[in-house]
């Protein structure tokens, strides 16, 4: 399968173009085309930063193999489910596994640049909330993926296959110059859950649409493709959600105290006013 993973090179060098794109649109005073590319351009230089912090995390290979394996133990120990149980389940059924892996490699980026360009062009009063969102997230997502920790598909100790590569379907297969296309060392938190549960959330609470909650179908998939390709631990998708749970909390406390100031900007005008009325009487 062809490698649908963009390289942080290619991706950024794709946020420049859009970015030098907003500019001469803004300069041609097109503020429509303007918007779009620039955010469009945001999306692509978080998607080139995530990239690119998976080679800078990558320090020893060893330390990660060791915090993934002592994450499986430490799920077994509490009493989650077995992923690699999960993964044997569906082995038998190849079908099913080539779907999962191009699920995995085409729908994350996918469908979360659907999202956000349907918000911006239809629901534009929406759109900070989500962009901030998804900016808060990530970022929180890259400082922790500094730690390298490894994906379940590196420990066939722990009866995990990567059958990615088994299928010819890996998107971290093969090198440019010697440089890993795509960070494996990164799975800690998952990328994929977090975005995938803020897509659905997104649509969920904008669209006034009742086939709206069709979108949950998505995290469900994405869930159970991270877990039975070995691309993640339950683990990490519980870390991808609790720090998504934190980014809205920093959204509503932030709107709390625009709000907040907003009022006081808007009394004391009146309170001055009533005051020089009092002295004119």
């Amino acid at each position: 399968m062809q490698n649908l993973s963009l390289t942080w090179q290619t991706a950024g060098g794709a946020a420049v173009g859009l970015y030098g794109g907003a500019y001469i649109a803004a300069r041609l005073r097109k503020p429509g085309p303007s918007a779009l590319l620039r955010e469009a351009g945001t999306l692509l230089a978080l998607f080139a930063l995530w990239q690119l912090v998976g080679h800078l995390s990558v320090m020893s290979t060893d330390h990660a193999l060791d915090r993934a394996s002592w994450i499986h133990r430490t799920e077994l120990a509490i009493g989650l489910p077995d992923e690699a149980s999960w993964q044997a389940a569906i082995m038998p059924y190849p079908v099913l596994v080539k779907l999962a892996n191009y699920y995995y490699a085409a729908m994350h980026f996918a469908v979360m640049l659907v999202v956000l360009l349907w918000v911006f062009l239809r629901h534009r009063e929406r759109y900070a909330w989500v962009r901030n969102t998804v900016v808060i997230t990530t970022a929180v997502c890259l400082l922790v993926q500094f730690i390298p920790v490894a994906p379940p598909r590196m420990l066939p100790q722990s009866g995990f296959v990567d059958v990615a590569a088994q299928y010819g379907q890996s998107v971290y297969g093969g090198a440019v110059g010697g440089v890993v296309v795509a960070d494996q060392l990164s799975a800690m938190p998952s990328v994929h859950v977090a975005w995938c549960v803020l897509a659905a959330v997104a649509v969920v609470r904008v669209s006034p649409s009742p086939f709206r909650w069709v979108v949950v179908l998505h995290p469900v998939l994405t869930v159970a493709v991270v877990v039975v390709t070995a691309n993640h631990f339950w683990a990490d998708g519980i870390v991808a959600v609790v720090i998504l749970l934190f980014a809205y909390a920093v959204l509503a406390l932030l709107a709390r105290r625009r709000g907040r100031a907003s009022v006081g900007t808007e009394t004391r005008p009146r309170v001055e006013s009533e005051g020089r009325l009092e002295q004119v009487t």
